[in-house]
């Protein structure tokens, strides 16, 4: 392994991509959540609900802050161990990437920051704009990726002159059915990763019965519904993108010709260590979907029975509901990303052909270095998430502030 740069590149990237996914799905599950609780509570005038915002908002903020980092460090690898990706493929590839880095950086941090620090400083509805912007900027940033990886698995939109790419079709790009039909997966399956998350949580608290005024209860029965709701279109949205298994893409010919094409594939042939990898991927991802359905089926029998936040049970079992869904992604996109192999864009530039020219050692390093970043920022980031949610919401990075005493004020004051 540690003699083949091809192997070390590909391997670092499935492992950074994991880690990095994990921070994505918290964001994307978690945004909404908090959005309509805010908005709920305005309406409402709901203190305890204020607070729970502010609860969940904090464990949003440490996911989003790491996320960011993680992203930077994703980032960087991709330039420098994947340069033939960009040399041939730097613009139809790139646009996308850069626009998400403009919605991420530009307009979902700043809104972020005015959310964070506006709670008594802004009108309450001004307030909860700011994180509505957060939260469509957050699956606008989603979808711009998903352009970007899906140009890899269906290229379209573009024609190759002089050894390039050239976008010529940005309307084509962007309607790319591989990315489309991924992202509505991806925006369903973070929903139900959200409600996990919630319950978890919750389900944590209630066991140490530290609910007095049933903040988690509330969640719980939320994160529920999430779960049940999302498990269906989950599966279904997974099983659409299977129409395009075995369909030439529509720019197919321009790179190669259909013989070579179809010598570089049988070249690599279906024994590889990578196809295995790819149906390992495939079986984690049904076999997690199949405990979340059974769990989602023995979760709801126990709402029917009253047991619902009662039965201690149910609540450990409920503690290790967000390792299904985030098995399950990790799963799936590794059968996604592997089933397109030998290819990085599919017909057109082989991964061999998209790795920077390294060596082993240089390599190695890489491997080394970036593997340790990622497991620094992934442990990090689970250290402190774990930390902020055992200790509640008097105790989050969004906590409400003390006033005259155990007295605190308005969580939100209008101007």
């Amino acid at each position: 392994m540690f003699e083949d740069p091809l192997l070390l590149a590909r391997v670092q990237f499935a492992l950074t991509a994991a880690t990095h996914y994990m921070f994505v799905a918290f964001t994307l599950g978690m945004a909404p959540y908090v959005l309509f609780g805010q908005l709920r509570a305005l309406l409402r005038g709901d203190s305890t609900g204020m607070r729970a915002v502010r609860f969940w908002g904090g464990l949003y903020l440490v996911n989003y802050a790491m996320g960011i980092l993680s992203g930077l460090v994703m980032e960087l690898q991709l330039t420098l161990n994947w340069s033939g990706l960009h040399d041939m493929f730097g613009y139809a590839f790139g646009a996308p990437l850069a626009i998400e880095t403009m919605a991420a950086f530009f307009v979902e941090s700043t809104f972020l920051g005015l959310w964070i620090f506006g709670w008594d400083r802004m009108g309450r509805w001004a307030h909860w704009s700011c994180f509505l912007v957060v939260t469509l900027t957050a699956y606008l940033s989603a979808y711009w990726v998903m352009v970007s990886n899906g140009l890899l698995k269906w290229p379209a939109g573009f024609s190759v002159r002089d050894g390039a790419a050239v976008l010529d079709d940005p309307a084509a790009l962007m309607a790319n059915p591989s990315a489309t039909l991924a992202f509505a997966h991806i925006c369903v399956s973070a929903l139900l990763m959200g409600g996990a998350v919630v319950m978890a949580v919750s389900a944590y608290h209630l066991r140490r019965r530290r609910d007095p005024d049933g903040l988690f209860a509330r969640a719980l029965r939320t994160g529920t519904v999430l779960v049940l709701v999302g498990l269906v279109p989950t599966v279904v949205t997974g099983g659409t993108q299977f129409v395009m298994y075995g369909q030439e893409p529509p720019t197919s010919g321009q790179s190669y010709t259909p013989a070579e094409i179809e010598g570089i594939e049988s070249a690599y042939g279906d024994t590889s260590t990578a196809h295995l990898i790819g149906i390992s991927g495939d079986l984690l991802m049904m076999l997690s979907w199949a405990v979340m359905a059974l769990l989602g089926l023995v979760t709801a029998l126990v709402w029917m029975a009253g047991g619902l936040g009662r039965w201690r049970w149910h609540l450990r079992v409920a503690a290790v509901m967000p390792l299904f869904p985030y098995a399950a992604s990790v799963g799936g996109w590794v059968f996604r990303e592997t089933e397109r192999q030998p290819w990085t864009v599919r017909h057109h530039l082989t991964t061999a052909d998209a790795l920077t020219d390294m060596s082993p050692l240089a390599a190695g390093a890489s491997f080394t270095l970036f593997t340790a970043a990622f497991a620094v920022l992934g442990i990090t980031t689970a250290w402190l998430l774990v930390r902020f949610a055992r200790l509640g919401p008097d105790a989050g990075p969004l906590r409400a502030p003390e006033a005259d005493g155990d007295e605190r004020r308005d969580p939100v004051t209008p101007l």
